[in-house]
């Protein structure tokens, strides 16, 4: 399979780098715990980026790969389910579309406020509302590091959307670990910097040996997780799916660990923006199910399970 990325690709995301480049640089010493920009939301809006599902030539592959692209930002930015989502929903607005997994409430859900298109993934079906103001509790600056609101209640008249509730599923698992390998792209490289710098014992912290090993181990699993994604994004089935998202949430899991053991305290100080990615990392590991689930679903779409047959 060759993902190498075509000329019309690498002209997007030079576009989308350059558009991007003035919130990619947090101030040190006053780093939120979330962080949101309007005007980005606007611009990528604007500019055509999450409408690239539409064009057959770019598809799924190039909407995975903006959305890491902006995941490795510290400004939080909904990307994902209006790429994967927003043309199929019949209301075309400039509302951001929220996606949650089951129908019950409540339930926090990331990007809810008013007028939030939120796709449900039910069992038998794909569902969607328009979120109002009195389904909605308005939660604190979050800990996810996400714009994140509870949904009080479910309306029962949702309307019912044409996406089979696997293929659903499928997307959402594309989606999100494209996110996750950005996400950890971007604590990653906030990490190696800081230990490149730190010092302790005399030394620079990235000279010991345990650390090298344990940041090998976490480029790797960062780059297979990218791979994974945007082989998911190009094969479209279902184990892939379930195969890239599981494998993203084992990594997370395991790198959101070692990434603050490196940083010690300061990794969870507002004086340093490793928890922006490391919170939205903590938030997606139990997404869908978690690594269990989505393990599960791997397997069950490689193997299938046959009932056994009754006896007569």
């Amino acid at each position: 399979m060759d993902l190498t990325l075509s000329d019309l690709q690498s002209s997007i995301l030079t576009a989308l780098d350059s558009l991007t480049k003035g919130y990619s640089a947090p101030d040190l010493h006053d780093a939120p715990l979330s962080t949101q920009s309007e005007t980005l939301d606007r611009e990528l809006r604007d500019g055509g980026f999450l409408d690239v599902m539409s064009d057959p030539e770019l598809g799924a592959v190039t909407a995975a790969i903006i959305v890491e692209r902006i995941s490795r930002l510290p400004v939080a930015s909904e990307t994902g389910a209006s790429m994967f989502f927003g043309g199929a929903l019949p209301a075309q607005s400039s509302s951001a579309v929220a996606v949650m997994s089951g129908a019950r409430a409540p339930f926090p859900i990331r990007y809810l406020a008013p007028g939030t298109r939120i796709v449900v993934l039910e069992a038998d079906r794909t569902s969607y509302f328009v979120a109002q103001p009195d389904q909605i509790r308005a939660e604190p600056e979050s800990l996810y590091a996400y714009p994140v609101a509870t949904l009080l209640h479910m309306p029962d008249d949702r309307a019912t959307l044409e996406i089979r509730p696997e293929e659903a599923q499928r997307r959402w698992r594309v989606a999100l670990a494209a996110e996750i390998a950005g996400l950890l792209r971007a604590a990653l490289d906030s990490t190696i910097s800081h230990v490149s710098e730190r010092e302790q014992f005399g030394r620079k912290i990235a000279t010991f040996q345990a650390v090298r090993h344990r940041l090998a181990q976490a480029h790797v699993n960062t780059n297979s997780t990218y791979w994974l994604a945007m082989k998911a994004a190009a094969t479209e089935t279902p184990e892939d799916a379930a195969m890239a998202l599981w494998h993203a949430q084992e990594s997370a899991r395991n790198a959101v660990y070692d990434f603050h053991q490196f940083l010690g305290g300061m990794g969870m100080t507002l004086e340093h923006p490793l928890h922006l990615w490391t919170y939205r990392l903590k938030a997606l590991i139990s997404e869908l199910g978690g690594r269990a689930g989505n393990a599960a679903a791997a397997a069950d779409a490689l193997w299938p399970r046959e009932m056994p047959t009754a006896r007569r």
